[in-house]
């Protein structure tokens, strides 16, 4: 199995930024949609109440994953610069290259997330 030592740190670097910069842009674009709804029955029927209601629940279940999401490019960059990135925080092994590809954030290698459920 192909170890994560041959990872360009600084293409997942940028990469990562990237996806930081986008998730930002759609967390601060999705603020609307996340809004409390008004149930005045006078102007809205109780259908398009509960569309509302609905739409907003996934609304902030997205913003929810997206601050997730987030927390874990924050914790992948700072594992790049204390030269960490690549090995497992469980075992201290490599993570196999084609897990970092799969999920760059992720901190743990297959058989450690294997055995905390993960």
């Amino acid at each position: 199995m192909s170890d994560g030592s041959d990872i360009d740190p600084e293409a997942v670097r940028a990469a990562l930024i990237a996806r930081r910069e986008g998730l930002l842009r759609l967390v601060g674009s999705s603020a609307e949609a996340r809004r409390t709804v008004v149930l005045d029955q006078s102007r809205v029927g109780r259908l398009s109440r509960m569309d509302a209601l609905q739409s907003q629940a996934m609304a902030v279940e997205t913003d929810r994953r997206r601050k997730v999401e987030l927390q874990q490019i924050e914790a992948a960059l700072g594992r790049i610069e204390d030269g960490d990135y690549g090995t497992c925080a469980g075992c201290g092994e490599a993570i196999a290259r084609k897990r970092l590809a799969l999920n760059p954030t992720t901190p743990v290698c297959i058989d450690c997330a294997q055995s905390a459920g993960r």
